[in-house]
């Protein structure tokens, strides 16, 4: 497997959504891990990155933003993630700047973070969880 095929256009908050508004800090697209900065705009997370901040996903992109432009992200309860998922799978933040994958996907020398769980096909349980420790 590999990261997941995010269709941006079917990235959906779902039943207990719970979102956040800010600045895109970079081009971002809808369905994409993101982690606020320290100037408190979002970027990308990376599940390789030699910063733990930018290891440490905040949140899914609920819309694409260019860097300066609205950006509203979604932090916890259900969420149409626009990709085909596995029920059951817990799926983790990728080495691909702001991608998820599998489990299996998550490369040597990339951190875990858990994004979510799969309720369904198509609707993800959004359960952050950065571990610190490193596959």
């Amino acid at each position: 497997m590999a990261d997941l095929s995010i269709t941006a256009a079917n990235v959906l908050p779902g039943a207990g959504a719970v979102t956040e508004d800010g600045l895109a800090g970079a081009t971002i697209t809808a369905g994409q891990a993101v982690y606020r900065d320290t100037d408190n705009s979002y970027k990308l997370a990376d599940a390789d990155a030699a910063s733990a901040l930018i290891r440490t996903a905040r949140g899914i992109a609920l819309n694409g933003a260019a860097a300066g432009q609205p950006l509203k992200i979604q932090k916890s309860g259900e969420i149409t993630i626009g990709a085909t998922l596995t029920g059951g799978t817990t799926y983790y933040l990728s080495g691909a700047a702001g991608g998820i994958c599998p489990l299996a996907d998550v490369g040597t020398g990339e951190y875990f973070h858990i994004v979510g769980i799969a309720k369904s096909t198509t609707v993800m349980l959004l359960a952050l969880a950065y571990s610190g420790v490193s596959g």
